[in-house]
């Protein structure tokens, strides 16, 4: 398959059934996926290209599991996840004209706010809350920049999502990560349109891929609903702390060089 061996083919597979089975419950499974199949012999595009198909499988799995359990408004969340997409798109095209690395530099120290907000807040738990906003300005505010952050860079755009849904919306845990697996799904697949028209996607891989992203996010879908915020608090605090941790170990992250010189 394109170069690489059958065993590689289904160990990349079985790492896809463990990134899905994260990304359902905390997202941040393009952490787990892509290193993998840079590992495998990709390129980068092309590993962040074929991410993105199996990836999308594995958010559409988790987004049905979530909606079958009522836990998705889809008369509020459609425009929700059209705005995402088409804003994960034009962050795809803004690529090549943006300064890409610093807004990578901010993603560390994003992120860890972020861990330690759901580490601390008593605001994070399953039932809902008191939304602080309507959902015209939560488009504006969060949906759309997210989406566009997703297009442009990607990792952590799930967990700003949740930041959203319950600091300014009020949703509670399980029902904030059922809506952002709709809109990681959307952006997902505006994204993988774009590579797609390039020709940067390796399909036979992504699919096989897929199959591993299928079991996996409907494993951890389900545990969300069953346990909640007692499973997805935790798990998206070891997620933040775990990608801002491998972005500032990217030798190209402009927070990592200042300081890997701070301590070298």
């Amino acid at each position: 398959m394109a170069g690489l061996e059958l065993d590689i083919v289904a160990l990349l597979a079985v790492v896809a059934v463990a990134a899905g089975f994260v990304d359902a419950i905390a997202g941040g499974g393009g952490m787990i996926t892509v290193p993998a199949l840079m590992l495998a012999g990709l390129d980068p595009v092309t590993a962040v290209a074929t991410n993105k198909l199996q990836g999308t499988f594995g958010v559409a799995v988790a987004t049905h599991r979530f909606a079958r359990a009522g836990m998705i408004d889809w008369h509020g969340a459609a425009p929700f996840a059209v705005v995402a997409g088409i804003a994960a798109v034009i962050g795809a095209l803004a690529v090549k004209v943006l300064p890409v690395a610093l807004v990578a530099a901010a993603m560390p120290i994003l992120l860890m706010a972020i861990a330690v907000y759901f580490a601390v807040s008593r605001k994070v738990r399953d039932e809902d809350a008191r939304a602080r906003i309507g959902r015209l300005a939560f488009t504006f505010a969060v949906v759309a920049p997210v989406g566009f952050y997703d297009g442009l860079l990607g990792p952590g755009a799930g967990s700003f999502y949740m930041l959203g849904f319950v600091t300014l919306l009020g949703f509670g845990v399980v029902r904030a990560t059922a809506h952002t697996k709709l809109l990681n799904f959307a952006s997902n697949l505006g994204g993988l349109m774009l590579f797609a028209a390039t020709g940067a996607v390796l399909w036979p891989l992504g699919l096989a891929m897929a199959a591993g992203q299928l079991v996996g996010a409907r494993l951890g879908a389900g545990m969300a609903l069953r346990h909640g915020a007692r499973l997805i608090r935790p798990l998206i605090v070891a997620v933040c702390c775990l990608m801002a941790l491998r972005l500032l170990l990217d030798g190209a992250n402009p927070l990592g060089q200042w300081l890997r010189g701070l301590l070298l």
